[in-house]
């Protein structure tokens, strides 16, 4: 989230007021985290929860009281590149990446003047391999707040869900303009395997900046770089690196681990770890493994 956070930040000259956070039951210890990412970029962070799975207009209509003037809506689960800034003049835009296979995607088509025309879901027949990358801007976020507040009132459900997709369709037909911006890489994190990866690809663009805390206790071990090391870490008798990422209060003893992401306050002791993930809090002693841990977890040999 920090990293989203940070790229959506560069595309604009302007202040960002607020950071509004729609997220499920997460946890105190989240919600201050996310809050703290805020006002990291000089904003100040709101959290707003969406109790039911409804869909993507859905969670955005339980963030309406930060819907209003100027808004860029963001899921999650994106990151991408880009070095061209937003136009915040134009009414609204969309960010799309040229993909190989537009079947597993929602899509648009454009015009010659790269104003959409349409919007496909999932699109069986080749259309349009603008894949729609998951960042809007809205000019006017309570023409969007109204538009989704039609569509949950008549009840517009596609397999159960609300769909953002629907709102944005409603909003052109009423003449809304709405522009793309071609984002030079597009980066997932909807499985282990896409968020490693995406971990590499963010690495290799900042491998000329210092990436690892000042704070980092080191001793008689080697960090290859590009890696990312968070605040109040310790390494002891370790290879770490390339494409690593540990986050803040982790300690790591006696260890190679290589291509991977170890969360906060871990302790990883004893291991050889290449093309992994490990959740927060986690403890970890074991010969090699590709692993994919999530929060809490003791793994001791």
């Amino acid at each position: 989230m920090q990293r989203l956070v940070e790229d959506l930040m560069q595309l604009v000259d302007e202040k960002v007021e607020e950071i509004a956070y729609i997220i499920g039951d997460f946890g105190n210890e989240v919600e201050e985290h996310l809050l703290q990412i805020a006002e990291s970029v000089g904003s100040k962070g709101k959290i707003y929860y969406q109790n039911q799975a409804l869909g993507t207009a859905h969670a955005i209509s339980c963030a309406a009281g930060s819907i209003s003037g100027k808004v860029i809506v963001a899921f999650a689960d994106t990151l991408f590149r880009t070095t061209r800034k937003m136009d915040t003049s134009s009414e609204a835009i969309i960010w799309v990446h040229k993909v190989d296979d537009p079947s597993a995607f929602g899509v648009v088509k454009t015009d010659s003047n790269e104003i959409v025309t349409k919007f496909i879901e999932k699109p069986s027949t080749p259309v349009s391999d603008l894949a729609i990358v998951g960042v809007y801007y809205f000019r006017d976020g309570d023409v969007l707040k109204t538009e989704i507040e039609k569509l949950l009132a008549a009840r517009v459900l596609v397999n159960g869900e609300y769909q953002l997709t629907d709102v944005l369709e409603n909003m052109m037909q009423q003449g809304c303009r709405f522009s793309v911006y071609n984002v030079e890489e597009w980066l997932d994190c909807g499985n282990k395997n896409a968020t490693i990866h995406t971990n590499r690809r963010i690495l290799d663009f900042a491998k000329n900046g210092s990436l690892i805390a000042n704070d980092l206790n080191q001793k008689n071990s080697i960090i290859i770089q590009p890696c990312y090391i968070g605040k109040n870490v310790r390494i002891t008798g370790s290879i770490v690196g390339p494409h690593v990422s540990v986050g803040e209060g982790s300690a790591i003893s006696n260890c190679i681990i290589s291509n991977s992401i170890i969360q906060s306050h871990c302790k990883i002791s004893n291991a050889n770890i290449d093309n992994s993930m490990v959740g927060n809090y986690v403890e970890y002693s074991e010969k090699y493994k590709e692993l994919n841990i999530g929060d809490f977890t003791v793994i001791v040999q």
